[in-house]
């Protein structure tokens, strides 16, 4: 017998009963689509995060308040307040002697107000940071201009708008430099507005409003600390030495004379893909092992199906021993029929799936976000490998079944 011969066989039967093939080959095709728009929406949610990350630069150091272990973020990066970086800490890095390869830098601290324009009024979130922000995210001013190093150090009212936030209030008519808002109980001039930004680093720089940072610890929020500093080094070359001289300048600060003490903590953005990276694809293989729990039901299927074609073909099996087929070929016959029943399943799966991936991709595009439409080959292959393992281990048991029957039984079965 030739080896296509039982290929052969197979789609002859498999087709002699359409519609039970059909309820079967819809099992697979559920469980197999589920897997792949759950690795290619993963995949998509995890590039989209990373390009958040990388659209801040890769030449960026961040220090946030906190110890944290070697790749751990510390507790602040989860919401808890930590009061052990000050403006005073950004001053002293700036400090060329300190750490050379920092060329700037901006501390940040963050709160949220209603704010009032004539008779508009809505809750923003507000960011107080330093001069330097522009150069150290990259910002342009599109009208009208950024705070000064006067305006921070005299607790100046002034305020640099998002784009987003600057058409909420004033429209496309209105020029808003010269106006002036009411951010919480404070009146503040608005000074200039910002290009058009989009989200980055996960939040909307487009809809927050920016402040002198003095003005925000000391007239809005009541702190003297900081959530956290940026900095940018001079090469990407260079970051590894510009980390060692930022810890070094924050113990000397903090008068921590031991690494273990630190109260703070120094993560460049190659450490943070890595983690982002690792802890979204941990997320992405573990929904798509629960998806594959849709498999386990196809599965089931398959055997049932399997078991009932052995049952109605017990004297074909008889006769096919009868006429010299050895045990071996009639359990391939009925393994081949079980993976033709996953492979066909899988490869409408695979084409489905990639389908509702690239419409979901559509349709958040549309929305306004940058979701890339990923579906990589590996995803591919591992749908199609996990087809033929599921055809092999459900069909297995009905074709050892069938391949063991004895043949005067067989012949003699009504």
């Amino acid at each position: 017998m030739r080896f296509s011969d039982p290929i052969k066989i197979a789609y002859k039967n498999l087709t002699a009963a359409k519609f039970r093939s059909f309820l079967t080959i819809l099992g697979i095709i559920i469980g197999i689509a589920s897997v792949v728009i759950i690795m290619a929406v993963g995949t998509s949610a995890q590039e989209l995060i990373l390009n958040q990350v990388r659209s801040v630069g890769s030449n960026l150091v961040g220090v946030l308040p906190g110890a944290s272990e070697e790749k751990g973020p510390p507790a602040s990066a989860f919401g808890v307040t930590l009061t052990t970086l000050e403006y005073d800490d950004l001053k002293a890095i700036l400090k060329k002697q300190n750490a050379p390869n920092v060329v700037s830098g901006s501390a940040y601290v963050s709160g949220n107000k209603t704010v009032q324009y004539v008779d508009k009024s809505k809750s923003v979130s507000f960011t107080g940071t330093t001069p330097s922000y522009p150069d150290v995210e990259n910002v342009k001013v599109a009208t009208g201009r950024f705070f000064s190093e006067e305006d921070n150090n005299n607790l100046s009212r002034v305020a640099v708008l998002g784009s987003s936030i600057a058409a909420d209030f004033f429209g496309s008519n209105i020029d808003p430099v010269g106006k002036h808002l009411k951010i919480g109980d404070q009146n503040f001039e608005v000074i200039g507005v910002l290009e058009s930004r989009g989200s980055a680093a996960f939040s909307n720089q487009d809809s927050a409003i920016f402040i002198p940072l003095l003005t925000a610890q000391k007239i809005l929020l009541g702190i003297d600390y900081v959530n956290f500093l940026r900095l940018k080094i001079d090469s990407d070359n260079n970051i590894d030495r510009a980390v060692a001289d930022i810890s070094a300048t924050l113990r000397e600060q903090h008068h921590i004379k031991r690494a273990a003490n630190d109260d703070f903590s120094v993560r460049d953005q190659r450490a943070g893909l890595e983690a982002i990276s690792n802890i979204t694809g941990v997320i992405k293989y573990f929904l798509t092992a629960i998806a594959g729990i849709a498999l386990l039901v196809g599965g089931v299927g398959i055997m049932n199906t399997m078991l009932i074609s052995v049952n109605q073909r017990i004297r074909e099996i008889g006769l096919r021993k009868a006429l010299g087929a050895k045990h071996r070929t009639i359990l391939f016959q009925f393994l081949s029929e079980s993976v033709v029943i996953t492979l066909v399943g899988g490869i409408a799966g695979i084409i489905a799936g990639s389908l509702v991936a690239f419409l979901a991709a559509v349709i958040i595009q549309k929305l306004g976000y940058a979701w890339p439409f990923i579906v990589t080959p590996s995803s591919i292959l591992l749908a199609t490998l996990i087809s033929v393992l599921v055809g092999i281990f459900f069909g297995i048991y009905p074709a050892r079944r069938a391949s063991r029957l004895n043949i005067s039984e067989a012949l003699r079965y009504e």
